[in-house]
């Protein structure tokens, strides 16, 4: 009896990246796309749904970013294995993805048969750092060494503060914000004020810089 094809969901934004996706991993006989998203929450919601064996993600989506999903999945799916596709290459990154739960990280722009590589690794239980990113990074994450160790400014911000200035960067007024993360106006309030505080930042001009800037915004 022929074994049953990989359960896999696309999380993203780019439609016709996505598309393309979608072909070359369909034309693979173990492999099967079960779900595809066009944002952070998006992505959330098929994980939930389907139960996939893994979800490629890319890091800047709309909603909610890459990161924040990859935190989602890993607490509440833990089952499901994942693999970063993005354009970031940046240690920083590749080190805040694997600290959020990734299984793997490729860059956008490898070929075909390395993420189907890729793809095979990280089904099979093991780490897959792309050419693209230094083995080191991924070495010195899973050693725990301490000049990896460094906490970013990113890092201070609880996961609301973190939602509310992606959408604040993406143009959504207090209240929009409020209606969207099921929170008060006040609370908004509460925590646009605790991000410039931390961020020493002093306007929403100020926060999409920054947001942009960290790579939170889609692109």
């Amino acid at each position: 009896m022929a074994e049953k094809p990989c359960r896999i969901v696309l999380a993203e934004d780019h439609a016709i990246l996505r598309e393309g996706l979608r072909a070359l991993l369909s034309a693979e006989p173990s492999m099967e796309i079960v779900c595809e998203a066009e944002d952070g929450r998006d992505a959330l919601r098929c994980v939930a749904s389907h139960t996939p064996d893994l979800i490629l993600i890319d890091l800047a989506m709309p909603k909610m970013n890459g990161l924040e999903a990859i935190r989602e999945i890993r607490r509440h799916h833990g089952g499901t294995k994942i693999l970063v596709l993005t354009v970031h290459r940046s240690e920083e990154y590749v080190h805040a993805a694997l600290e959020a739960g990734a299984d793997g990280y490729v860059l956008k722009d490898s070929t075909h048969a390395e993420l189907l590589m890729a793809i095979r690794h990280v089904l099979s239980g093991r780490r897959y750092l792309g050419p693209g990113a230094s083995e080191m990074v991924i070495e010195g994450y899973l050693e725990g060494r301490k000049s990896l160790g460094r906490r970013s400014v990113l890092d201070t911000l609880t996961q609301r503060e973190r939602e509310t200035l992606k959408l604040i960067a993406e143009g959504y007024r207090n209240r929009e914000i409020a209606d969207f993360l099921c929170i008060s106006v006040k609370t908004v309030e509460k925590h646009r004020g605790s991000l410039m505080r931390k961020l020493n930042l002093h306007n929403s001009a100020a926060l999409t810089a920054f947001a942009m800037e960290k790579g939170l915004l889609s692109r």
